[in-house]
């Protein structure tokens, strides 16, 4: 079974991805792979934007909120739910083939969720 590293590392080298971060529920970065600017401050914002989505979803009878993807200027940050209040955040380029990471994303979710 690949571990934690070798599942955020093969996240970061997909074509137009420019890095991961795994997060933990208290907003810090467990493990990151790629360019990622900051790993302290993304996973704080991450888990400060996940509280109200979860809430909205709760609210609108939506249920869980298992994955999200934030489209910017400059590329997309995706957003998926492992385990535990642990999340994965994609980085990517605006050239990336966001279908695909979510496949994959989808794909790959039970063997992050089995790290812990």
């Amino acid at each position: 079974m690949a571990g934690l590293a070798e599942i955020v590392r093969r996240f970061a080298a997909h074509e137009g991805v420019s890095g991961a971060v795994v997060v933990s529920p208290d907003g810090l970065p467990i493990d990151h792979a790629g360019t990622v600017p900051d790993p302290d401050a993304l996973a704080a914002l991450t888990v400060t934007l996940l509280r109200p989505s979860v809430r909205l979803g709760e609210h609108a009878g939506a249920g869980q909120l298992f994955r999200s993807v934030l489209e910017f200027e400059a590329g997309y940050a995706m957003l998926t739910a492992v385990r535990g209040g642990h999340w994965l955040l994609v980085l990517a380029r605006p050239d990336a083939d966001v279908g695909a990471l979510l496949f994959d994303l989808r794909r790959d979710g039970p063997a992050l969720a089995s790290l812990f």
